[in-house]
């Protein structure tokens, strides 16, 4: 860094900071402006954009689908986070925190909200009786490996990917400490896995759904444009596992849910039947 910053006594809001997201960015909670969000025909009701935390309920939603379940047919709503509409009160009633995904089922008498993605991925597990095993043990070595990649998440994207893709400027101490936190991540899942097929053993599960948009997605995609720097194709485990898990129809189905960039033939902004995704 170029000059050494000395904080004030008091931190205050500089809404002026800079960044990709620094628009958006406030250190206060609450609606900023009225607005409901709309209800479609369908049990659940996801509010949500396509990029990793929301992909994770998507791919969830379709490969259930795909296993018939019919009561998961869901609306899916795109949710613009950078003209600020998870902050309108609608989405504030369901997810009080402002960040997607969030979530209605209204398939009971009472229309019950969920946020937090790891949370709507364990309901719909014990909705439908798939992808989390009922054994004592394999239950909980899945769960274990979800809350891993709730936890360790926020060092790949607001860590190393906003100082390496999204700061104002690249600063070589915040890049080097979170390129070494990944790393460690990533060698983490390539031990895991060089001693069985899924995360959570030999059942496909919510942990790799959870897992693979961000850490799946890093290794084959072009996530912060960081493949060579981070050397990815190291962890030979993982790229097994994130190739494979990519091949799966659902997958492939769900990424491009609530999206409205890249290729425009696979941008599916908005899904209210099957039909949407051709």
């Amino acid at each position: 860094m170029t000059q050494a910053y000395e904080p004030p006594k008091v931190w205050t809001w500089d809404s002026e900071s800079g960044g990709r997201f620094a628009n958006i960015n406030r250190p206060i909670a609450g609606a900023t402006h009225d607005k409901e969000l709309p209800v479609g025909r369908h049990p659940i009701q996801l509010y949500s954009l396509g990029t990793p935390n929301g992909v994770k309920v998507t791919i969830m939603l379709e490969e259930l689908l795909a296993l018939g379940h019919e009561g998961a047919e869901y609306d899916a709503w795109i949710i613009n986070i950078g003209e600020g509409e998870q902050f309108s009160s609608g989405f504030v009633g369901v997810n009080p925190n402002s960040k997607i995904p969030a979530m209605v089922d209204r398939s009971g008498e009472t229309p019950l909200r969920l946020f937090e993605s790891g949370a709507m991925l364990i309901h719909l597990a014990e909705k439908f009786g798939e992808f989390l095993p009922t054994d004592t043990a394999a239950r909980a070595e899945t769960l274990c490996w979800l809350m891993w990649q709730m936890g360790s998440a926020p060092f790949l994207g607001g860590g190393f990917g906003h100082f390496y893709a999204y700061a104002p400027e690249k600063w070589e101490y915040p890049i080097n400490r979170y390129a070494m936190e990944v790393k460690r991540q990533l060698d983490v899942l390539d031990r895991n896995l060089a001693e069985r097929e899924y995360l959570a053993g030999d059942h496909y599960s919510i942990a790799d759904m959870a897992t693979w948009p961000w850490y799946g997605v890093l290794v084959t995609g072009k996530i912060y444009e960081a493949q060579e720097f981070l050397e990815v194709e190291s962890y030979q485990n993982v790229m097994r596992w994130a190739n494979q898990l990519k091949e799966r129809p659902a997958v492939q189905r769900g990424r491009r849910v609530n999206t409205s960039w890249g290729d425009e033939e696979l941008q599916v902004p908005e899904r209210h039947d099957a039909s949407d995704i051709s």
